[in-house]
């Protein structure tokens, strides 16, 4: 497998006077499985159809291994794409395979490989109407791979997966990325691909907030504590008076101040004659640090 790597250089997109993606740059490289993390209406989705020539760029560039998708020599087998609501009720899975196979000159034979890589065989000759979202995911995912690309672009492909779905879908893509492909995948909840990506790009509003390895995320969390007392209203005044910046009243007998350790926060509340009930070091989850990054205003 020829390694590739994936380059989005500068990119932009405007849709009259809405802006969908803001001079947005990152790289997703081989061996790793990317993930492209942003809400809803981020510009993930417009991002991805820029890279595999759906939609064109006001300006900058998307590029696979130094070669924008439309000049590339048989796209399809070099990038594999997944976009939700390509398929057609009627058609089987196998039939729908057969509808792209002469665009990647793939075989009968490779359609049941694909089918057979994604767990699908036995829904090959049912009709793609009856499918559930999950089984959906994985024909777009089989037609993604008909021409035995390097490259995997993959639209919230996660979703409506259930947990035994997500487990395989972890496990083929480490899989992909550890014989040399780049995985790219798209999605709303870091929860949803904690587990499965190496590295993440995290965009809000069209622009980038964090690129980074997801380790490199984890490093951004906050230390906290978190402060419990049957003094509601004493333990309220405590977190406007001594944290207004960092405490957060949870419900009634607890707060959580970030940015500081539990001898600091029980030194304050001894010192201000708080009884306390419990003091319990903590910090950010990866998806508070997620949500914090993309709900925080970028710096003018």
């Amino acid at each position: 497998m020829q390694s590739r790597t994936i380059e989005v250089e500068s990119l932009t997109k405007r849709y009259g006077g809405v802006t969908a993606v803001d001079d947005l740059s990152f790289v997703a490289k081989p061996g790793r499985v990317t993930g492209f993390l942003g809400p809803n209406g981020a510009g993930k989705s417009t991002t991805l159809r820029i890279l595999v020539g759906l939609v064109s760029a006001t300006s900058g560039a998307a590029r696979i291994g130094g070669e924008v998708y439309a000049a590339q020599h048989r796209p399809g087998t070099i990038v594999g794409a997944h976009f939700e609501g390509a398929f057609h009720p009627g058609r089987t899975g196998l039939q729908h395979l057969r509808t792209y196979a002469p665009l990647v000159e793939a075989d009968d034979a490779r359609c049941h490989e694909a089918l057979a890589a994604v767990g699908m065989s036995d829904a090959a000759d049912r009709r793609v109407g009856g499918y559930s979202l999950g089984m959906r995911q994985r024909l777009g995912l089989a037609t993604a791979l008909l021409g035995r690309p390097s490259v995997l672009v993959l639209d919230e492909s996660a979703n409506g997966l259930d947990p035994a779905g997500i487990k395989w879908l972890r496990s083929f893509l480490r899989s992909f990325a550890d014989s040399g492909g780049t995985v790219l995948l798209s999605s709303h909840l870091l929860s949803e691909v904690e587990q499965t990506v190496d590295d993440v790009v995290i965009i809000a509003g069209g622009a980038l907030r964090h690129q980074s390895s997801l380790d490199g995320l984890r490093a951004l969390a906050a230390p906290g504590v978190v402060l419990r007392s049957p003094r509601a209203d004493a333990l309220a005044d405590f977190a406007r008076s001594r944290f207004p910046d960092s405490a957060t009243v949870e419900r009634d007998g607890q707060i959580r101040v970030l940015g500081s350790s539990a001898a600091q926060v029980g030194a304050a509340a001894f010192a201000d004659g708080l009884e306390v009930h419990g003091l319990e070091e903590t910090g950010e989850s990866l998806e508070d640090v997620f949500l914090r990054l993309t709900q925080t205003e970028v710096a003018a």
